[in-house]
């Protein structure tokens, strides 16, 4: 979920390398992952703004990231080298290779199940290694359809889910829960969403699919600071209710193609050493 911040040194007492990654005149893109320093399996997302080092944390551990480029005293530099590059066009035997093709070869690989099963171990404690696939261009098609999926998620065709009114209570409470087996959320006291498909709940982000996601912030919760919580606390889940139900909806769509490119993926990829 995108939110609105005030990146300012009054406010943001630690930038890190975001000036050096974002700017006002272009726009870049980068691939979050978990797994250094952490517990829990990689998982990763693209996205084109800034983003927490809780981003994807899943107990210990925090986000890490890849740009696709930075810059540096306004100019742009690549992070893909000229090196780099070499080594692919020269490996493929392919000119054509550029070093964006590189950058959505690395995010598909970066999803592949037999590839996060295989060093599972070494990516709880080492930056992730690439290798080389056989079919280079299969491998960096599924990775920019990957990446226009996750960074594009706000403009995917909302799938089609079946909504029932069960009641029509003027203030119905909020629910905001998943019973996955039978693909129904119960959004409130009036009102379900029936048929999300099982591949849905395959997506997951952490330890958790997008869709349970996106429950989980738009759920009311009490601060616990006293006078925040009768000052400011004016937070009610009615007043974004068809944007949530707009929302799953588009993250459905996103979540099941997602799972189709990672399905096709062979369980078995040739590597060249």
């Amino acid at each position: 979920m995108k939110r609105y911040f005030y990146f300012d040194n009054h406010f943001i007492a630690r930038k890190y390398q975001w000036p050096e990654i974002f700017n006002t005149k272009d726009e870049n893109q980068f691939i979050g992952f978990h797994s250094l320093s952490g517990d829990h399996y990689l998982t990763c997302l693209a996205t084109n703004t800034c983003l927490d080092m809780g981003f994807l944390k899943m107990g210990n551990g925090g986000t890490f990231g890849i740009p696709f480029h930075s810059f540096q005293n306004g100019e742009r530099t690549d992070n893909i080298t000229d090196w780099g590059l070499q080594q692919f066009t020269t490996h493929y035997k392919d000119k054509k290779i550029t070093k964006e093709n590189i950058f959505h070869y690395t995010y598909a690989v970066l999803h592949h199940p037999v590839y996060r099963k295989k060093y599972e171990l070494n990516l709880k404690r080492e930056f992730p290694r690439i290798p080389l696939y056989d079919n280079f261009w299969q491998w960096a098609k599924w990775g920019e359809e990957l990446m226009k999926l996750h960074i594009g998620y706000e403009k995917a065709t909302p799938y089609k889910f079946e909504r029932k009114e069960t009641d029509t209570k003027p203030e119905p409470k909020a629910k905001l829960k998943a019973i996955k087996e039978s693909g129904i959320i119960i959004l409130d006291e009036n009102t379900e969403l029936h048929g999300i498909p099982k591949l849905a709940w395959e997506y997951k982000l952490g330890n958790r699919s997008a869709l349970e996601w996106i429950l989980d912030q738009y759920k009311e919760k009490k601060p616990s600071d006293p006078t925040i919580a009768e000052k400011f606390n004016t937070y009610k889940f009615a007043d974004y209710k068809e944007q949530v139900i707009d929302l799953l909806k588009r993250v459905c769509t996103v979540s099941v193609e997602t799972m189709r490119i990672v399905n096709s993926m062979p369980e078995q990829a040739t590597v060249y050493e």
